[in-house]
């Protein structure tokens, strides 16, 4: 075998699958400190609660970078079948 299909990503579909699962585990992260944030509504909590917007931030960005990168995979196998299905074509019509 390829040095390239022993990664652990050698596919666009395995790729498209992890993010998934990391889209999921950013999206359940950030549900459970929004929870916490709720629970942080005393004023000796403020610097906690500050601490907790700033992690519901960086986790909202996290989940929009991880939906654009499933997008461009997904573009990225469209584009795989496209060009897969040309370069069978005009083999086809060489033959």
């Amino acid at each position: 075998m390829s040095e390239a299909s022993e990664t652990p990503f050698h596919e666009i579909e395995s790729a498209i699958e992890y993010i998934n699962l990391l889209l999921d585990a950013a999206q359940d992260a950030q549900r459970q400190v929004e929870g916490d944030l709720l629970l942080a509504i005393e004023p000796e909590h403020q610097r906690r609660r500050q601490g907790l917007q700033l992690v519901v931030h960086k986790l909202t960005q996290l989940a929009s970078y991880l939906s654009t990168s499933r997008r461009i995979l997904g573009d990225l196998r469209m584009l795989r079948r496209v060009l897969t299905s040309e370069s069978k074509t005009l083999e086809t019509t060489s033959v």
